[in-house]
């Protein structure tokens, strides 16, 4: 599938879930948000669907996002489902860690092995203060039992101003010994209308840190669809990755569509949404009319984050969570 601006989009997310068992500030409010009823959501046999007539139509990468995926029931079913799928070889899973565990052997087995892992510091208290939830050590064993059983694991951080900067070489740190993609990501305004920090720590400053304290840092070769631009510093065995969220550098290779857990597809991080895939199933179309509705669809996607977002302003003064969106 090529869209208007002729970039190929062979890249599913689908969110599973609209909750989370953590309450990151930047992510939702302290009390949390009002949660869809299970009948909203996309059922398992309707996601499935989605995914075979996107299959027939090029898709080729599917990723799994919440809320937080592992607190919906059976979720390891789904997964089940889509690996007997011809059309995907690469299923990826985003997670905070804290449920996953005991998961890991049936993932294996299914060939499931690419694990992005949310974890915003290193200090336990700090990790606290930004979760609203004290799981530090749930998710820290969780990346370690992963990298020990063979697992390909991004790790994403959130950088915020004047709250976790100083974790930025700590994280880094962990691609001195492990095959780890540490990935630092530029704060975003998807906070369900909640804001409690105002300044943002930009792409920019990320990598001036990054540099200072590796003046070696050598810049690696991007392809096509890559959100974070990756660095390695000589001898360390993983990376070292900036995304630049806000600033929306990366829009000319975008190759992606987002479905949230309620059927929303959105074309763009940044766009309000502009179709319920969920509704128009549920009204009794047949595959063929549901393929051309994507066809119709991404030619529909704009040029870049900056264009989607004058058109979600005129229609919402409100940010999503992130929550609800999906990553």
């Amino acid at each position: 599938m090529k869209d208007s601006f002729d970039r190929t989009i062979d890249y599913v997310r689908i969110a599973v879930t609209d909750r989370c068992n953590l309450r990151c500030f930047y992510c939702m409010p302290a009390e949390g948000i009002p949660y869809e009823p299970k009948a909203h959501l996309l059922s398992y046999e309707e996601i499935t669907r989605l995914l075979q007539v996107l299959g027939n139509l090029g898709f080729q990468k599917v990723r799994f996002t919440g809320g937080e995926p592992f607190l919906r029931k059976d979720f390891m079913k789904l997964l089940e489902n889509t690996a007997g799928l011809e059309d995907y070889k690469s299923i990826h899973i985003t997670s905070n860690g804290t449920l996953l565990q005991r998961h890991i052997p049936k993932l294996k087995e299914l060939g499931i092995t690419q694990i992005n892992l949310s974890i915003d510091s290193l200090d336990r208290e700090r990790f606290h203060k930004i979760t609203r939830r004290d799981d530090y050590e749930k998710v820290i064993q969780t990346f370690h039992m992963l990298m020990e059983n063979g697992f390909k694991v991004k790790l994403n951080a959130v950088i915020m101003h004047g709250i976790n900067t100083q974790d930025i070489i700590s994280l880094a740190e962990l691609a001195k010994d492990h095959q780890v993609d540490v990935r630092f990501i530029e704060e975003m305004p998807f906070n369900g209308g909640y804001k409690e920090n105002t300044e943002m720590y930009s792409a920019k400053s990320i990598l001036r840190d990054l540099r200072e304290a590796y003046p070696n840092l050598n810049e690696l070769q991007g392809k096509h669809g890559d959100t974070a631009t990756l660095y390695q510093v000589p001898d360390y065995k993983g990376n070292i990755g900036v995304i630049a969220a806000f600033s929306r550098t990366f829009c000319n290779t975008c190759n992606r569509l987002r479905i949230s857990s309620k059927g929303e597809i959105k074309t763009c991080l940044y766009d309000g949404g502009v179709f319920n895939i969920r509704d128009y199933m549920r009204s009794g179309v047949s595959d063929e009319e549901l393929g051309l509705k994507f066809q119709e669809l991404i030619k529909l996607k704009p040029k870049d984050g900056f264009a989607a977002e004058k058109t979600h302003k005129k229609t919402s003064n409100v940010m999503d969570s992130m929550s609800v969106i999906g990553g």
